[in-house]
């Protein structure tokens, strides 16, 4: 089971909490689900050298407030906040809503799952051996105090004629555990070989539900 659940979905209200929080009626909700997944792919696609970790979207009435958590908030801001209002406009005119957005510093990108699965997929892409840049994110997160970290990569790796799974860990990674604080990210490196698919879980130290 722990293999084919998503982890955070397991977690959700036990320690972890939705990254969308609105209701709606039948006659709404696929809209306003729609207009989710335009905000997070405007999000994404506007910032993406910005390390963006998670976007959370909350609904009031007309106002939706996004939270974007990142580990480069200058990156967001831009010279004199130019850039986040610029994203705030963008957001503003696809929705037809009025829109703030918040900016959540990641303190530690190397125990963010998702920033980590990222930086392992940048570095694929830029040709690095896949068994060292995964044995270093690993390094990394048990150095910062993570209790176990596993991280699987498949495709053709190394530009291999067939494609297969590597996964390597360190530590425990209890994913039956719902008490466990599991952290779950995935990513993507196109590289000259094809697409590889990389996936991190990081079980962080028991914390309350995320904000």
């Amino acid at each position: 089971m722990g293999q084919k659940v998503n982890p955070i979905g397991l977690r959700i209200t036990v320690n972890k909490n939705w990254r969308s929080r609105w209701f709606a009626g039948k006659k709404d909700f696929a809209d306003l689900l729609q207009e989710d997944l335009r905000i997070r792919e405007a999000v994404q696609t506007r910032l993406k050298d910005a390390a963006i970790s998670n976007v959370f979207i909350e609904r009031y009435a007309n106002r939706v407030r996004v939270t974007i958590r990142t580990a480069r908030p200058g990156l967001v801001i831009g010279r004199k906040g130019e850039d986040i209002e610029r994203l705030r406009e963008q957001l503003s005119t696809s929705t037809g809503k009025e829109i703030y957005i918040e900016i959540d510093e990641v303190k530690n990108p190397d125990m963010d799952a998702r920033l980590v699965a990222e930086n392992i997929a940048l570095q694929l892409e830029r040709r690095v051996s896949f068994r060292r840049a995964m044995k270093r994110a690993i390094q990394m997160a048990m150095e910062l105090g993570a209790d176990g970290i596993k991280v699987m990569a498949a495709g053709r790796l190394g530009g291999a004629e067939l494609s297969r799974t590597e996964s390597y860990k360190d530590g425990r990674i209890p994913l039956h555990t719902l008490r466990a604080n599991i952290d779950y990210g995935t990513a993507t490196a196109r590289t000259v070989a094809g697409a590889i698919g990389i996936k991190v879980w990081i079980c962080k130290k028991a914390e309350t539900a995320e904000a």
